[in-house]
């Protein structure tokens, strides 16, 4: 009976074998289709993804060139424009009314907020060419097609001296003007016997009325809160054309260039070289760029020659340029990032944002500066809040909080052991560092729109809304002086002529520590001296420089004294010399305001940023061609 039984038993088995085999067989197959399935729709997206990508790459292609085309007709209709009205009579550019001026504290109204916008709350002037303005009839477009090939990820900063650019002088120092002093020729009785401190004779008084004062300040919640990119405008100013076209060869030998013409015979302008039209200008007076051009003061002879090195992009307004103290970088601000770049190349080797802080909103960086060693940089911002970075990291070692408002201005003393700041909530704090450590406050009465401390860090100077320019003892936090202001001056206090007419909003020391650069929105920059010895309202007013013809935003000195920077709404910045208070040099560089302007301490450099979302740096050296 068991044979019976074990036979049925193992024919099961064998049916479950031939099922399992047939099983894994159909498998097997089934997988096989699949991965070919697979394989060919992997190949299909694969191939729909290069169309797509190389039909966006034609679609860039076709915008880059349709829009160099409309850059090339616009530019035929603003020269077609020009000689429509070549006949009228040449006159100054217009110049942008300045109306009351946007200040700091809560509120609609935003000073540094309104920088670049198209047009004031309620009424109020931006510091921005106006949108409605129509074209100049000079105007020449910038199109900057050089893209500067940046590349991220930090690199820890070298602190060799850097010998680039260099522009030697008499004993080696940067001597950037002729050993001569200029000459006035147009007229003797302009000439002063006078002496001052080493600077030489005052040049003639130019007519120039101070802008209106403006209180109230806010970081609203709509667009005036924050700075607004306007339109561009064209240059004041800008040339028509290249010239004429030059004769046939054969034509050549006939035509004699006209000689250059006396000093005496342009148009006396003073210091507003943008009353001249530069296409009457000869070649000695005037230096053109592909988007930029300078004006040599005609009434002088020529000191300066002035260059473009790198146009660096930005992706909004750029607020701020500061150079590291070797001259070998340079660092901006504008909305949530700070950069750094190297300035040999215009390479970026840095991006710092802070990806834990706020994130709704604008956040504009209004002002960096780097530690002596140019290890750190520190960064004030809309959030009331200071930053103090690791630069090779990239990483926030500190942040010091305490202002109640904006933060609008930082400097960093030389020791790296302190750092100042400037606030619309009407104080200047001192900190420590790397601690980030609140060491004093000082109040002022508007709100402070700039600071700055002594090369050796024992003053500490604020601008503010109110007109007035301050100075402190940092190791006391006496009070040493008000330059200005709205009353009268303390008794006793000889600070003839008065102070600034509107408010403040940059102040820099010379190399001594001797000497005080402040800048205002009355279009002027003026020059004070201070008594080394700290003794109280003491201090005077040397000289005016008038010649800007709009808001003074922004003022430095290069690394001896030589030479005071300053950027303006007009769009210009001016080479002054401090001794006789002369406009050296003016030059059209941005298509908006220049918000900020810095000179390297390393080398004859110079960098601004502007309203044009444009940082750009320059090289500066005296000029050795034909007077």
């Amino acid at each position: 009976m068991l044979p019976q039984h074990v036979a049925p038993a193992n024919r099961v088995q064998d049916l479950l074998d031939q099922i399992r085999v047939e099983f894994e067989t159909q498998g097997s197959r089934a997988a096989g289709e699949y991965d070919q399935q697979r394989e060919a729709i992997t190949r299909q997206q694969v191939q729909e993804q290069e169309m797509m990508r190389e039909r966006v790459v034609n679609l860039e292609r076709t915008h880059v060139t349709m829009k160099d085309e409309y850059e090339k007709k616009l530019t035929e209709l603003e020269r077609e424009l020009t000689m429509l009205r070549s006949g009228q009579a040449h006159g100054p550019p217009p110049s942008h009314a300045s109306g009351p001026a946007p200040s700091i504290g809560h509120g609609p109204r935003d000073l540094f907020g309104q920088i670049m916008a198209g047009g004031g709350a309620q009424g109020q002037s931006s510091l921005a060419p106006p949108p409605q303005e129509p074209p100049q009839p000079q105007g020449l477009p910038a199109h900057l097609t050089q893209n500067s090939g940046l590349s991220t990820g930090p690199q820890p900063p070298q602190h060799q001296p850097y010998t680039g650019y260099q522009g030697q002088g008499v004993n080696g120092r940067h001597n950037l003007y002729p050993l001569n002093p200029p000459t006035f020729v147009q007229s003797s009785e302009y000439l002063s016997d006078a002496l001052f401190q080493g600077y030489g004779p005052q040049p003639p008084p130019i007519a120039n009325s101070p802008g209106p004062g403006g209180k109230g300040r806010g970081r609203g919640p709509p667009s005036t809160s924050t700075p607004q990119q306007s339109q561009p405008m064209p240059y004041p100013g800008s040339p028509r054309g290249h010239g004429p076209t030059p004769p046939p060869a054969h034509h050549q030998r006939q035509v004699q260039p006209p000689p250059p013409q006396p000093y005496n015979q342009f148009p006396h302008v003073g210091n507003e070289l943008t009353k001249l039209n530069v296409d009457d200008l000869p070649n000695h007076l005037k230096t053109m760029g592909d988007d930029w051009f300078a004006i040599h003061n005609p009434a002088i002879r020529r000191q300066l020659d002035v260059r473009l090195l790198h146009s660096i992009q930005h992706t909004s307004v750029v607020c701020c340029v500061r150079f590291s103290h070797d001259g070998r970088h340079v660092a901006t601000g504008c909305n949530r990032l700070a950069q750094i770049f190297e300035v040999e190349t215009g390479r970026r080797v840095a991006m710092l944002e802070d990806e834990n802080g706020d994130t709704e909103g604008d956040l504009y960086i209004r002002s960096v500066c780097f530690s002596p060693d140019g290890t750190l940089l520190a960064t004030g911002a809309e959030d009331k809040c200071i930053r103090l970075w690791n630069i090779q990291q990239g990483t926030i070692i500190a942040k010091m909080t305490g202002h109640e408002q904006d933060i609008y201005s930082l400097d960093f003393a030389r020791s790296g052991r302190l750092i100042a700041s400037g606030s619309g909530d009407k104080t200047v704090q001192l900190w420590t560092v790397p601690e980030g450590s609140h060491f004093r406050t000082l109040h002022i009465d508007e709100g402070v729109t700039t600071v700055a401390l002594s090369p050796d860090a024992s003053l500490v100077a604020a601008g503010a809304l109110d007109r007035s320019v301050r100075i402190w003892e940092v190791d006391s936090g006496r009070s040493i002086d008000t330059l200005g202001g709205p009353g009268p001056d303390p008794p006793g206090h000889d600070s003839a002529p008065a102070g600034h007419g509107d408010s403040v909003y940059s102040v820099a020391f010379s190399p001594s520590g001797n000497e005080l650069v402040s800048g205002s929105l009355d279009r002027t920059i003026k020059l004070w001296s201070i008594d080394p010895n700290h003794k109280p309202n003491t201090a005077r007013c040397l000289r005016t420089f008038e010649g800007h013809s709009d808001f003074v935003l922004s003022v430095a000195l290069s690394p001896h004294g030589d030479w005071v920077l300053s950027g303006s709404k007009d769009r210009g910045v001016v080479f002054w010399d401090p001794r006789n208070g002369t406009a050296v040099l003016h030059l059209q560089g941005h298509r908006n305001s220049v918000i900020s302007v810095a000179l390297s301490p390393g080398a004859p450099l110079f960098a601004t940023g502007s309203g044009d979302s444009k940082a750009r740096i320059w090289a500066y050296e005296p000029y050795r061609g034909q007077q």
